[in-house]
């Protein structure tokens, strides 16, 4: 028998019980939960896509057009025009041969590295990686190497002692607990030369960085070559800025092909529906066209980071609206969401094991649809709790 009454009564003790919240309104900063409105700093909707009209629009006509399930995988017939169109218009958006949709970030990550490696060889991951880089690794019987965090002195080491066949190092473009970037050039530079594949992940940085919003491969003017020569393979999620739901690969017309032919969390799930897709596009155009999202929401993140220099509130290396308040633990972190909350104001506390233990934080994330007023109520509030001695005594 499992004795899972005792597994779940021991994470209560030691305060590492999740618990869910049920909505009662549409995704937004402020957002109806048990009939109470917050004001939300929780959330990935980065751009305030999620509830965007023109993307309901898009959504409404293709299901009245389309249906809604697509009713079987993309390989049995359930691969439909706004598939078709959403793949080819972000391939060219990124610069690459060819995308291919995925119903999400995890699955994508299990399809890429269990389709191009196996046993004989190597993939070397950044200590800080998402769990689906993790998981995706361990399923490729791949001989599994792991980084100190973004450092490229010992990516190096790994990489000139590798006798791997193939190779891959794996990376969060932007790191989801932390915030902080990956040095893309360098670890571009290092796989060019070790002829191993960059393969990035890119979830948080889709639609978020880079002047075009192509995220943090945007600034790589060489990106084209790298997807074509099989060097740069990049992962982006349609969930989070794009204020949809699934992902994509971007990369090479061979590596594409073999993820479709190898990548068995692509073969065998049924097709996003296709009203999904149409939603996608329009989120697509609004972000290739309306760069003032990108710009507002880097000025919300300069001006959340000079409130919390103002206040005292101590904060992470993190240029992304994904500004981590560490409070090192469980019991305290718990507390000061707790607080928060009772005052309107709705942040998580992330605990271990999905941060190390010792630096359990606040996850706070930003919005273009904030303005510098909501990030004054919550930086005050915020600045309260922390000197509380009732919470921190």
């Amino acid at each position: 028998m499992f004795d899972l009454a005792s597994q779940l009564a021991a994470r209560k003790d030691a305060a590492l019980y999740r618990s869910r919240v049920t909505s009662s309104s549409p995704q937004g900063v402020r957002i109806a939960i048990d009939g109470r409105e917050y004001l939300s700093f929780c959330s990935n909707d980065y751009l305030g896509l999620a509830s965007h009209p023109e993307l309901i629009r898009a959504m409404t006509d293709c299901a009245r057009d389309w249906g809604v399930g697509a009713g079987a995988s993309h390989l049995l017939g359930g691969h439909s025009g706004p598939h078709e169109e959403l793949e080819l218009a972000l391939a060219e958006f990124m610069g690459a041969e060819r995308v291919l949709l995925f119903s999400t970030g995890y699955m994508a990550n299990l399809a890429v590295l269990t389709s191009l490696v196996g046993r004989g060889d190597v993939i070397h991951q950044d200590r800080l990686n998402h769990a689906s880089l993790i998981d995706g690794a361990l399923l490729s019987r791949a001989s599994l190497q792991r980084y100190h965090h973004v450092d490229m002195e010992a990516l190096e080491t790994q990489l000139a002692d590798d006798k791997g066949s193939r190779k891959i190092v794996a990376s969060d473009g932007v790191f989801s607990m932390d915030g902080d970037l990956t040095p893309l050039p360098a670890m571009l530079n290092l796989c060019r030369e070790y002829e191993a594949l960059c393969y990035i992940d890119d979830a948080h940085g889709f639609a978020v960085l880079g002047e075009q919003g192509r995220g943090i491969v945007d600034n790589v003017e060489s990106r084209g070559k790298d997807y074509s020569q099989g060097h740069l393979l990049s992962m982006c999620t349609l969930g989070k800025a794009m204020g949809s739901f699934g992902a994509f690969i971007a990369g090479s017309d061979e590596m594409i092909e073999t993820l479709i032919q190898q990548g068995r969390s692509y073969i065998y799930t049924t097709a996003l529906p296709p009203a999904v897709a149409a939603a996608s596009y329009a989120a697509f155009e609004l972000v290739s066209s309306e760069a003032w999202r990108r710009n507002k929401l880097a000025g919300l993140v300069d001006h959340f980071k000079a409130q919390c220099s103002l206040k005292g509130i101590p904060l992470m290396e993190s240029s992304t609206p994904i500004q981590p308040v560490v409070i090192g633990d469980n019991d305290k972190a718990l507390a000061i969401a707790d607080r928060l909350k009772r005052q309107g104001l709705l942040v998580f506390a992330i605990r271990s094991p999905t941060v190390a233990k010792g630096s359990e934080r606040l996850r706070v994330t930003l919005s273009a649809a904030h303005d510098e007023a909501d990030i004054d109520v919550f930086t005050d509030v915020l600045a309260e709790a922390l000197a509380d001695p009732g919470i921190n005594g």
